[in-house]
């Protein structure tokens, strides 16, 4: 179970998810049991009946930038840049340096500078393994400038011929509707299937939604490049747990409610600030955490997500918690019901 090869499974390229369902919550919701395999077919709104009074459900509030950029070198060369570690709102807004992943036919050198539109530029700081540092200048705020021209980083396999008019607004879909803290370069996608009303209907029911912050970084994009998986080393991405979020989970796991996380990304931060017991610590910091069968999970109880890439890290993580050989099964049988796959996808609700 710690070979690649172990988390590969046949994918129909069809159903690869080109843009999001009419109404995010009539996406469709497969329901497995972890305890025993069993499956069930349902609607994403029909997740009412699965929370119950005292569950508190765990969000991930960060916001994706319009990060991708693309520019010009000094020789003319087209350049694109996806912007990483990035908060809009630092103290650094005016001149901020960040790390990106750069997209060149030559990578640029130090110290040599990348034009865009709208009087931004950027110098090179660093130039190494595999991605650069850059320094942004510009005649307006940072986070004002890539507002205006940047692009929502859809992930690699959305793919739109060129001139082509989008089925959608990206900046509207790929944000989830509780979406605050700005500074991911991708969607907490689990997060995606919610409205407001479903939400609402949700704390009605009585069940307790708090919110987490962990900003997804490049390390999403990146694949697995170690045939035993124990060797991967996750990239460090920043998070903050609120004290009112974790003194509600705490409390819910005193009384008997279970903690049901919004994504691997939630899975992850908690986990991460969990002590032995579950109890979850406020604060902030960098989870770096890698989670793959034969973790021992202390926080959560439940996972909301959706289907993941072969051979990616999210896939492993959602085998550590429910079995390699049953999230396998439940690809398959989400495959031949046509179930559509990745960030603009289906849902699954793993109890």
């Amino acid at each position: 179970m710690f070979r690649l090869s172990d988390y590969n499974y046949d994918l129909p390229t069809d159903l690869i998810a080109q843009q999001p369902a009419d109404q995010r919550d009539s996406s469709h919701l497969l329901c497995l049991d972890r305890q025993n395999g069993a499956l069930s077919h349902h609607y994403f709104h029909e997740i009412v009946s699965y929370l119950h009074p005292g569950d508190v459900l765990v969000i991930n509030n960060t916001a994706v930038i319009p990060g991708r950029l693309t520019g010009r070198k000094d020789s003319g060369g087209r350049v694109e840049v996806l912007l990483s570690g990035y908060t809009a709102g630092a103290k650094t807004d005016r001149n901020p340096v960040c790390q990106c992943m750069v997209k060149a036919s030559k990578r640029p050198a130090v110290g040599s500078w990348i034009n865009f539109a709208a009087g931004l530029s950027a110098r090179v700081l660093d130039n190494r393994n595999g991605t650069c540092m850059l320094e942004f200048h510009g005649s307006d705020d940072f986070a004002n400038l890539i507002d205006r021209i940047g692009q929502v980083p859809l992930p690699p396999y959305i793919k739109r011929d060129p001139g082509e008019k989008p089925p959608c607004d990206d900046r509207t879909a790929y944000q989830t509707v509780y979406a605050r803290h700005k500074g991911a370069i991708a969607a907490p996608t689990a997060g995606l299937h919610f409205t407001r009303t479903l939400l609402d209907r949700l704390r009605a029911a009585g069940v307790q939604i708090v919110p987490l912050t962990l900003h997804v970084g490049y390390g999403t994009f990146l694949p697995v490049r170690v045939n035993d998986i124990r060797s991967h080393k996750m990239h460090a991405e920043s998070f903050r747990i609120p004290q009112q979020s974790a003194m509600a989970i705490n409390a819910a796991r005193s009384k008997g409610g279970r903690v049901v996380a919004v994504g691997t990304t939630c899975v992850r931060t908690l986990e991460y600030a969990s002590d032995a017991h579950g109890q979850i610590t406020a604060g902030s910091g960098s989870c770096d955490l890698f989670i793959y069968p034969g973790y021992r999970f202390k926080a959560v109880d439940a996972l909301i997500t959706n289907f993941h890439l072969p051979k990616s890290t999210l896939l492993m993580l959602v085998a550590a918690f429910a079995g390699r050989e049953i999230i396998l099964q439940a690809y398959r049988r989400a495959v031949e019901n046509r179930y559509r796959f990745y960030s603009y996808g289906d849902a699954m609700l793993i109890i």
